[in-house]
C-alpha cells in the first residue's frame, strides 16, 4: 500500500502524523532512535536509519512512498541533505518542514555564532557558568572548555567526553519563565548556550536570559538544500493530503500555496 513518509523527530512531525491519520492518509514515521523513551506519533513507526541517501532512496521505492515530508529537527542537516538527494533520484515529492526560528527582541543579549566549536570558543569570554542546552550530540564539543563549568541539560545522555566541569540535568520541555529563571538563579548561571532551534517547547530560557540580563550564544542553522519548503503543519497537511488525493499542488507563485520557507516568513537573517 502507498504511503507518505514523515522524517520526524519533533513535535510537528508527530503533529502532522495525527492529523493526517485522522484524515485516512497512510503514513508511516521514521525516527533516528537515538532518544531512549521517544514521544511516538500515531500510525506506522519505523526507528533506525536507511544507510545514507542511497538506503533511502530503496526505501522509498520498494514501500511505494508517493511523497515525503522532512520534519526533522531544524540541525538535521545530514538527513535532510539525504532526503533531497533520495527524493531527486527516486522521483518523490519532498517537502520540507521547518519551524520559523526564534527572534531577537529588545533586551536581548545574544551572539550569533555559526557552528558548536565557535559557541565552545567563545563561551569562556562571556560568562564562567554556562547552562548548555543545545542537544547530547553536541556536548562532546565543549570537552575542552576548561574555565567554565556547565550546567548541561539535555533529553538523553550527552555523548562523552564531558566538559571536566559540569553537572547533568536530564530534562525535557516545555520550559516555563519562572522556572527557567529558578534554574538560572539556583546554578547562578551568568551566558546561556543554545541553537536557534525555534519554537515554543524551549524559547522559556531565552525569555529568562532577558530578563536577567544574561548573554546568549546562539548557533545559526546549517544550510539546507533548497526544496519547498513550509513552517505549519496546517500547509504541510494540506500539501501532504492534496498528494495523497492526486490532486494538483497550488504553484509556488499562488498566494494560496506559500510552499516557499523564505516567502512564507518563516526564515530571518540569522536562521
Amino acid at each position: 500500500m502507498s504511503a507518505l513518509l514523515i522524517l520526524a523527530g519533533t513535535g510537528e512531525a508527530r503533529e502532522l502524523a495525527g492529523v493526517l491519520h485522522g484524515r485516512g492518509v497512510p503514513v508511516v514515521s521514521s525516527l533516528a532512535g537515538r532518544v531512549a523513551a521517544p514521544r511516538l506519533p500515531l500510525g506506522e513507526v519505523r526507528v533506525g536509519g536507511f544507510g545514507g541517501p542511497e538506503g533511502l532512496e530503496r526505501w522509498l521505492v520498494e514501500h511505494d512512498v508517493f511523497a515525503v515530508v522532512d520534519a526533522t529537527h531544524p540541525f538535521a542537516a545530514r538527513m535532510s541533505a539525504s532526503a533531497f538527494e533520495a527524493c531527486g533520484r527516486a522521483g518523490v515529492p519532498l517537502l520540507r518542514l521547518e519551524r520559523p526560528g526564534w527572534v531577537e527582541r529588545p533586551g536581548d543579549r545574544w551572539v550569533w555564532v555559526d557552528d558548536v566549536a565557535a559557541a565552545a570558543e567563545a563561551v569562556d569570554r562571556l560568562g564562567r557558568r554556562a547552562l548548555l542546552a543545545l542537544g547530547r550530540q553536541e556536548v562532546s564539543r565543549f570537552a575542552g572548555v576548561e574555565s567554565t563549568w556547565f550546567l548541561i541539560r539535555s533529553v538523553g545522555r550527552p555523548d562523552p567526553p564531558l566538559p571536566p566541569r559540569h553537572r547533568l540535568l536530564l530534562d525535557r520541555g516545555p520550559f516555563t519563565v519562572s522556572g527557567e529563571l529558578a534554574l538560572l538563579d539556583e546554578h547562578r548561571i551568568d551566558v546561556v548556550v543554545t541553537r536557534d532551534s525555534g519554537g515554543d517547547q524551549t524559547v522559556a530560557k531565552l525569555d529568562a536570559a532577558r530578563e536577567g540580563g544574561l548573554p546568549v550564544i546562539v548557533v545559526r542553522r546549517p544550510p539546507r538544500p533548497e526544496t519547498a519548503a513550509v513552517t505549519t503543519v496546517v500547509e504541510a497537511a494540506a500539501w501532504a493530503s492534496a498528494r495523497a488525493d492526486g490532486a494538483a499542488v497550488p504553484d509556488e507563485s499562488s498566494p494560496t500555496g506559500p510552499w516557499d520557507l523564505n516567502r512564507a516568513g518563516g526564515r530571518t537573517s540569522d536562521g
